[in-house]
């Protein structure tokens, strides 16, 4: 699966008072304190910023990395690896634009996940998608509600168009009609007990790997995964990073 954009540089930030909307404390919610506020951490660029944000990672490929477990359904990985960094500018973003998560699960299946957030070069015509490659044909599915079947020498065999697409260049809103079907459906999941289109521990799984992902390239290193758990294996390093510091009086109690 894939997610480009062409995302512009976010600067290096000034020190500047707190704006009068905005509850700079409660903005930062579990997060350590950033005592300073700077011109370039809102609304939108605290994905890159590693105290708050996860990248294009958890930005966008989380919906995706989603759909590759519905579709080879596989739960936790074996491995995990990261390549990647911040590449085009130098400014304050911290996180990659530039990113390929892969994801083993055992002798079974693989699957990956790739983001540029620095080149638009679509994959297929597709911006944003996954693809499932088989042995005789290959499954299209783009951003949007659409699809396209290929056969092993890449003609289409079916393809079906929407106009519910998946905007990467809209980006603040790039799935804003997609968005109201599942508003819908959780709104309904409250009201009415229907069942979940995307079920919270399915949630939680694809999120989970995708953190894995991130922490594989903030260590530098492949990652072992117990596949019943999730949990990463011999690794005290990279398990430092399994949890985060939490601001005080904001500490998960159970």
């Amino acid at each position: 699966s894939w997610y480009v954009n062409n995302r512009p540089s976010i600067g290096t930030g000034k020190v500047i008072p707190v704006p009068d909307y905005l509850d700079w404390d409660l903005w930062q919610g579990p997060a350590p304190r950033v005592p300073d506020f700077k011109d370039n951490f809102i609304h939108y660029n605290w994905h890159w910023f590693w105290n708050w944000g996860t990248g294009e990672a958890l930005n966008n490929g989380t919906h995706f990395v989603d759909m590759l477990r519905w579709g080879l359904g596989v739960d936790y990985p074996t491995k995990v690896d990261s390549i990647g960094g911040r590449y085009r500018f130098q400014d304050d973003w911290q996180t990659p634009d530039t990113q390929l998560i892969t994801f083993q699960f055992g002798d079974e299946a693989s699957f990956s996940w790739e983001g540029r957030s620095c080149n638009t070069m679509p994959v297929d015509g597709y911006g944003v998608g996954t693809a499932f490659y088989g042995d005789t044909g290959t499954l299209f599915i783009g951003g949007g509600n659409e699809y396209k079947i290929a056969d092993i020498k890449g003609k289409t065999i079916k393809e079906v168009k929407s106009d519910l697409k998946f905007e990467t260049g809209n980006l603040l809103n790039p799935s804003e009609k997609l968005d109201s079907f599942h508003f819908r459906n959780w709104f309904d999941a409250i009201r009415k007990g229907t069942k979940l289109n995307s079920g919270i521990v399915d949630a939680c799984i694809s999120t989970q790997l995708v953190q894995l992902g991130n922490i594989a390239q903030r260590v530098g290193h492949s990652l072992q995964i117990d596949p019943g758990s999730g949990r990463i294996l011999n690794d005290l390093e990279a398990n430092k990073l399994w949890g985060r510091e939490y601001e005080k009086g904001w500490e998960i109690r159970v």
